[in-house]
């Protein structure tokens, strides 16, 4: 069992291993970062092209060493350099063959720092890989300190009430790792295409009756035992979802879980509209969960 990092030096990936050295400390395993070399058809032995492609491998191989070396010392790390057309897919067979725990990517260079955004990679793993896949904003950096420090403190698990299965596994991560569980209900207030308020007036009522619902189900599932009778419910409301992110409190800790809806009867991590959302706008790492 491991943490599969995907790394990439030359897009400035060191948010995904500062997150996976994070996760790794507190799974108590291994890391396992993993580079994809893009290749194209396989060159001839004793060719030019198969020379440099060992000489590109081995630059790649010392630049990911080099990274993390200085972050986690603590920590057993294996450094794997896969030649292949598709890093998708030579990541999840990493991720396979290790039995990895989680797959860590970070965000693509696109996006403003603090911000996920999901490159091509990430959204190809978001849409069939099966295990937990989480997702580093840019420039993201684990808290400094002692080892015990740099590792996730609190687990917030976003719901609607409704997802069971995401906060039973949300509830066992926070209990496993022996942190505080936090459960949040996201209220998004649309806002209106017209310039009057009339629009928000004409919401609220329906805002108010769904976040009462949502917390309603939430009650339940704690008088089930299905929740912990400490994990704390919060609300966050506001004109759109980064409005109702930022309506609660973060910390440079913080895990953001995300469950994802069953796709057929193999699970996988399928982000519908609303995690979609929810991710673009997150202001500290997530963690996807396979339906």
């Amino acid at each position: 069992m491991t943490v599969v990092v995907g790394h990439l030096p030359e897009r400035g990936g060191r948010a995904a291993l500062h997150l996976g050295v994070a996760l790794a400390r507190a799974l108590g395993t291994s890391l396992t970062v993993a580079t994809v070399v893009r290749t194209g058809r396989h060159p001839a032995e004793d060719s030019p092209a198969l020379e440099r492609r060992r000489t590109l491998v081995a630059e790649v191989e010392e630049a990911a060493r080099a990274a993390v070396a200085d972050l986690a010392a603590d920590v057993p790390v294996v450094v794997r350099v896969l030649a292949d057309r598709s890093t998708s897919r030579a990541l999840g067979a990493v991720a396979a063959e290790t039995g990895a725990r989680v797959l860590v990517l970070g965000s693509s260079a696109e996006g403003h720092v603090g911000q996920i955004v999901v490159g091509s990679t990430a959204d190809k793993l978001l849409h069939s890989a099966a295990l937990p896949v989480a997702l580093a904003p840019r420039g993201f950096r684990a808290p400094r300190g002692a080892p015990d420090r740099t590792r996730p403190a609190r687990i917030t698990v976003a719901t609607t009430g409704e997802d069971e299965a995401a906060l039973v596994r949300a509830r066992d991560l926070a209990e496993g790792l022996g942190v505080e569980l936090r459960v949040l209900v996201l209220a998004v207030r649309h806002r209106p295409v017209l310039t009057s308020q009339a629009g928000f007036d004409a919401e609220a009522p329906v805002v108010a009756a769904w976040t009462e619902e949502a917390l309603g189900a939430v009650a339940e599932l704690r008088e089930r035992g299905v929740l912990p009778a400490g994990a704390r419910t919060e609300v966050g409301t506001g004109p759109g979802w980064r409005e109702a992110l930022d309506a609660v409190e973060w910390t440079a800790d913080d895990l953001l879980v995300l469950g994802t809806p069953p796709e057929g009867p193999v699970a996988r991590v399928f982000l519908g509209s609303r995690a979609t959302k929810i991710l673009r706008h997150a202001p500290v790492p997530v963690l996807v969960l396979p339906g």
